[in-house]
């Protein structure tokens, strides 16, 4: 098991905890269209990690789909920034959290693809 998925399942928990009171905040019209966006790819995002962590043989094709989770995340969340739903600040930290997974997926994929490539690590 490498460092980033030992470390990656936290920091993504820790996001979701840290982001969901901040979706019952958004006003009504953007809560259940936006805000339940959101919501749905953090999950999908976990869920998704906790596939590649238990999978033997396809790890970098579930960390492909996580990433492309995350990139739909980011562009949500910025939506959010930009209709005044979240702060400046909330959203200065969800984009460095985000950006943070972002490098660990990335990290664990290459050396995912790599080992089942069978090549030297």
């Amino acid at each position: 098991m490498s460092n980033k998925e030992i470390k990656i399942i936290p920091v993504l928990y820790d996001l979701i905890l840290w982001y969901s009171p901040k979706i019952s905040q958004y006003p009504k019209k953007f809560k259940y269209t936006i805000g339940d966006r959101i919501t749905n790819s953090m999950l999908e995002i976990l869920e998704t990690v906790i596939e590649a962590k238990y999978s033997s043989d396809q790890k970098s094709d579930f960390l492909r789909k996580a990433n492309l989770h995350l990139e739909k995340l980011r562009f949500l969340v910025r939506l959010s920034k930009d209709l005044q739903c979240i702060s400046i600040k909330s959203f200065e930290y969800a984009a460095n959290k985000i950006n943070e997974i972002g490098r660990m997926i990335g990290g664990w994929e290459k050396y995912s693809r790599q080992k089942e490539n069978g090549q030297k690590i």
